[in-house]
């Protein structure tokens, strides 16, 4: 059995990426906006679905990040017990 990992922190995620979705509710909108009359699927449809796109592949990667972050803050740094104190050096015992 594996040890499962932390749960990322769905408030930071939600909040790296507010400013990221306003860019592209903005890149939508003015696809739409600039398309002309007659043309607005045709015209829009592709630069809204490109910024769309990009939104996806940015939250899955700060996704990602979340997790990784989670998951480092859930284990202290290598060479530490866990309680505070360095690992003790290893050699001979003295006598």
């Amino acid at each position: 059995m594996t040890d499962a990992l932390p749960k990322l922190d769905r408030a930071k995620l939600r909040e790296r990426l507010l400013v990221e979705f306003g860019r592209v509710v903005s890149e939508v909108a003015d696809a739409v906006d600039e398309a002309p009359a007659g043309h607005v699927i045709r015209d829009s449809e592709e630069r809204a679905r490109d910024s769309l796109d990009r939104f996806r592949q940015i939250a899955y990667e700060q996704a990602l990040q979340a997790k990784v972050d989670a998951a480092q803050a859930a284990f202290p740094p290598s060479g530490q017990s866990g309680d505070g104190q360095g690992e003790t050096p290893q050699g001979p015992p003295s006598v």
